[in-house]
């Protein structure tokens, strides 16, 4: 086989691509005529004969990719070791304490509303809620009854 690599060059400068990408049909008809080729006018005329052609360029499939989107989906792939960065930083502490404090004050307001607790009462639970003395519902009403706030139902 003869060497082609000038007219390789000079197809990929017509194409605007790089060498890797030219394509040169391997027919022995098609061969001889891209030895002959010696101008860039020649290898225009066998890029439109299709003996000359661009290859596509190689692209990262994203495939992998939606498998492992899917399965976070279904709520896979959390692991240890797939964690990077704290606890604190995956779950902010301050949803933590919103998700705490907010039933705290709920029930205090409806212990007040309906009259189970006066004003002082609910101020001074209120207060101790904020500095974070009760860990939920349950824990503050048990502090209510054993202090004779209220009593169980």
């Amino acid at each position: 086989m003869t060497d082609i690599s000038i007219q390789k060059r000079l197809a990929a400068e017509v194409m605007k691509c790089g060498i890797k990408r030219v394509w040169i049909a391997d027919r022995t008809d098609a061969l001889e005529k891209v030895e002959d080729a010696v101008t860039r006018d020649d290898i225009k005329e066998l890029i439109a004969m299709n003996v000359i052609q661009k290859k596509q360029k190689k692209g990262v499939s994203r495939g992998r990719a939606r498998a492992m989107a899917e399965q976070k989906r279904k709520g896979k792939r959390r692991g240890h070791g797939s964690r990077k960065g704290r606890t604190k930083a995956r779950s902010p502490k301050k949803r933590a304490w919103i998700n705490t404090i907010r039933p705290i004050r709920e029930e205090l307001r409806t212990l007040r509303e309906e009259g189970k607790m006066d004003r002082t009462a609910y101020r001074k639970y209120y207060m101790r809620a904020k500095g974070g003395m009760f860990r939920s519902r349950a824990h503050l009403r048990s502090h209510l009854i054993s202090d004779g706030v209220t009593r169980e139902e």
